[in-house]
């Protein structure tokens, strides 16, 4: 088959991850030397502006092959460089109160057209397990409804890293690095008051992966510092973390409140780190029970944001500690914003080579590293095998020695 013309487009949807800037510059970089290689005959590269509501509304632009170059300049910086939001591309009553399709319209048709308007043979979707499975729908929308096709690529952006069958998520090891710097500084708190109580919430609505890496990625860190000998009131345990609760383990605060109430009394301190998934049916109950109308976002999911998980067990875990004062913090904005790391960038890398091959080949798929396949290998997902809600592994070894070494099992 003879090289083609490709008219590419690339879109960032959802929230933030520590991988959006270098998932868009490497797939850049891997379609110019695709270029230029010879394996496809033209290349355009066109990107739709802050996600499906850029596609809805026709706001894109298309950068010129002059700067395909400089685009490797985004790996240092964090944030998507053409913006994200949030739209689910099924659920019409949200796309037409928010003025992204009009009257009559799908916003399935409108992208659809969208997408034929601009001439497209492929789209990267940067997202999400949502975002990729509705890039698919479209897809298939496009092709039994005007017979056209659109090859779909997706790239797994999630630092919750709970996505089947994909062994790690882009932005989840970097997100974990970054909320143990964070903590590191916000740990300081407990030598500003007596008797503190500080709960770290972590991001990760039904995983706790990322709660329970930051807290491995944290505890490094801690074991690596070097402290002073008795006198002193700041010691490692005093700076270790006392409880890590994720929605996959079973809870009972009134015993945790026990345990973590010697904990203070011994060190003056208790610090938790808490997923901010954790817990979260027992909030929505109250609210219901309570009268209360649990707000939730286009998707259906709750806000976790607007719920505060870490505020709801800090009233209850504060009185079980004699806490005097209490500190929640929230490490999920300053961790998600950052650019990715070293593990992220070779990751993404190796996942944008194998997308654009799979692109030209025609193949559509989420790509990432195929747990159910022999040796996990990089390869175009199957959209059908994708989906959210993948548990973190609570019985992996190091968790649970993680667990035994801070005093939370036996």
């Amino acid at each position: 088959m003879p090289p083609q013309q490709m008219n590419v487009a690339m879109m960032t949807s959802g929230g933030l991850a520590p991988c959006l800037s270098s998932s868009v510059a490497y797939l850049v970089e891997f379609w110019a030397a695709a270029l230029k290689a010879g394996k496809i005959s033209g290349l355009s590269i066109r990107m739709y502006i802050d996600g499906y509501k850029g596609v809805l509304t026709g706001d894109s632009t298309v950068i010129s092959p002059s700067i395909y170059d400089e685009c490797s300049c985004l790996h240092d910086v964090g944030g998507s460089p053409i913006g994200n939001s949030r739209v689910k591309l099924t659920n019409v009553k949200d796309c037409l109160k928010r003025g992204f399709i009009k009257e009559g319209e799908t916003p399935l048709e409108a992208a659809a057209q969208q997408l034929i308007k601009d001439g497209i043979n492929v789209i990267h979707t940067i997202g999400g397990d949502d975002t990729n499975t509705q890039a698919a729908e479209l897809s298939k929308y496009i092709l039994e409804k005007h017979g056209g096709k659109v090859v779909v690529v997706g790239m797994p952006k999630t630092i919750d890293n709970d996505v089947y069958p994909i062994v790690q998520t882009f932005g989840a090891d970097t997100a974990a690095e970054q909320g143990s710097i964070f903590f590191t500084n916000v740990v300081s708190e407990s030598s500003a008051n007596p008797r503190m109580l500080i709960i770290h919430e972590v991001m990760g609505r039904d995983s706790g992966y990322l709660t329970a890496a930051t807290a491995q990625k944290y505890r490094a860190s801690i074991k690596a510092t070097k402290f002073t000998g008795p006198g002193f009131t700041m010691t490692q345990k005093s700076r270790d973390i006392h409880a890590v609760w994720i929605p996959e383990l079973q809870m009972s605060i009134p015993a945790e409140g026990e345990r973590l109430r010697k904990v203070m009394d011994e060190n003056g301190c208790v610090n938790v780190f808490l997923s901010e998934g954790a817990g979260v049916e027992e909030i929505v109950a109250e609210m219901e029970a309570n009268g209360e109308e649990v707000p939730r976002d286009a998707f259906g999911h709750v806000s976790l944001a607007k719920i505060n998980p870490g505020v709801y067990f800090s009233k209850r875990l504060a009185t079980l500690v004699g806490a005097e004062k209490t500190l929640v913090q929230k490490s999920g904005y300053f961790a998600r914003a950052a650019a990715s790391n070293a593990f992220d960038r070779k990751l993404i890398r190796d996942c944008a080579e194998k997308g654009v091959e799979s692109a030209i080949a025609g193949v559509s798929g989420c790509m990432g590293q195929d747990e159910d396949k022999k040796g996990t290998p990089i390869r175009a997902i199957e959209f059908e095998r994708v989906k959210g809600g993948k548990p973190f592994n609570k019985d992996a070894a190091w968790f649970q020695e993680l667990l035994k070494d801070i005093g939370q099992i036996a």
